[in-house]
């Protein structure tokens, strides 16, 4: 008999959603290319424009500002780009601002010189330094160009959610351009872009329950824009070459309807995530549950068990059937220390485990997840007795 799985790693990829899976079934019956102008190619668009639009509503935005990508790495390396474009006219992005706990993609400064990037740090909670980004942005010269500040709006590992309007107002109050990784809130937290919230957004589509490798580049308007990353025919008006990934698209946009109709069920996953970490803390009193203190994702639990290795107890889930994470999936399946941690001044060499859940995740998911846990320290407790 086979044992169902416990999958408690939604912040990796969550499971496609059976609606995303009938809109890429039934784009896969559209043989037509997107561009083409006969009927068939108009049914294609049709299908695009569908998917548009639902991505647009999920952080109200207008759908002509949606440009979609093969996912957040595209589309983050597109915008940190020093090269942009107002109209004709080009704009210089003199120096780009990142945060210490921000996803690789963005950590890593896209197109911009190394020596063009600046690193934020975090405090203790994960949460941004305002006084040392207010500093930087004023020691900024204008006379240079524009600076851009770009980082997460909640961490994929931790599930801390900065506080964007107060960032945004301090990159607006200095002539700034602010690009928010909004790839863990969306669908998890309402979003809002007309509201403050940053002057670009970065969305991916398999982390809401849409298929991997397509992504969107989400903004206030398009008067100005980055250079192209790729170029070629044109599609996404000139800001993304190459044919639409018409399934793909169309189950992103599937994804992103359910994702902003279930907006609501926040209340139901936090209380989930509270239960499982009622249950870490009663069998290890000593667990650390990192950002605890501050406002995180409905379903997002990072902890670490003092002398318990996080490799280790993840092979253990693994084997006892249950699926979660040391940290972030983003290494090609490396584990290593979290540079979040090591950010948030966290000992070198803390091992840390990442439970992320979604509506799906019932109460025999967590039983197996207690069960495992359980088992695993008490191996634990053997060995060290005999040791």
């Amino acid at each position: 008999m086979t044992v169902r799985r416990a999958y408690l790693d939604y912040n990796a990829s969550a499971p496609l959603l059976p609606a995303a899976r009938a809109a890429m079934l039934a784009a896969l019956d559209l043989d037509a290319n997107p561009s083409s102008v006969h009927i068939d190619g108009r049914a294609a668009r049709k299908t695009v424009d569908v998917a548009r639009r639902a991505v647009a509503a999920l952080v109200n935005a207008k759908p002509e500002h949606v440009v979609f990508t093969s996912g957040a790495t595209e589309a983050a390396t597109t915008l940190l780009s020093p090269d942009w474009m107002m109209g004709r006219a080009p704009v210089r992005m003199a120096r780009l601002v990142v945060c210490a706990t921000d996803h690789p993609c963005i950590l890593g400064g896209g197109r911009f010189p190394k020596d063009a990037v600046d690193v934020v740090g975090v405090d203790r909670n994960g949460i941004v330094d305002l006084v040392a980004l207010e500093a930087m942005l004023q020691a900024h010269d204008r006379d240079d160009g524009l600076v851009m500040v770009a980082l997460h709006a909640a961490n994929n590992e931790t599930g801390v959610i900065q506080p964007i309007a107060e960032i945004a107002r301090l990159v607006k109050a200095h002539g700034g351009v602010l690009v928010v990784d909004a790839v863990q809130a969306a669908g998890r937290i309402p979003i809002d872009i007309t509201d403050g919230y940053g002057d670009f957004l970065i969305l991916s589509s398999h982390k809401i329950g849409g298929p991997m490798g397509v992504g969107a580049i989400v903004g206030t308007s398009d008067l100005m824009m980055p250079a192209p990353l790729i170029r070629g025919g044109g599609q996404e008006k000139g800001h993304r070459a190459g044919t639409e990934n018409l399934p793909g698209i169309a189950g992103f946009g599937a994804a992103a309807r359910a994702a902003h109709a279930g907006l609501g069920d926040t209340p139901g996953l936090a209380g989930v995530r509270d239960h499982l970490e009622r249950s870490l803390l009663t069998m290890a009193p000593d667990a650390m549950i990192f950002g605890q203190s501050v406002e995180r994702l409905c379903n997002t639990s990072f902890f670490a068990v003092p002398g318990l290795k996080a490799e280790t107890a993840q092979i253990a889930f693994d084997l006892a059937g249950v699926s979660l994470s040391a940290g972030s999936a983003c290494s090609s399946g490396k584990v290593g220390p979290s540079h979040v941690l090591k950010a948030m001044g966290v000992g070198d060499g803390t091992g840390a485990l990442r439970v992320s859940i979604g509506r799906d995740t019932g109460e025999d998911d967590i039983a197996a997840f207690e069960r495992a846990l359980s088992a695993h320290l008490a191996r634990r407790a053997v060995g060290s007795e005999a040791a």
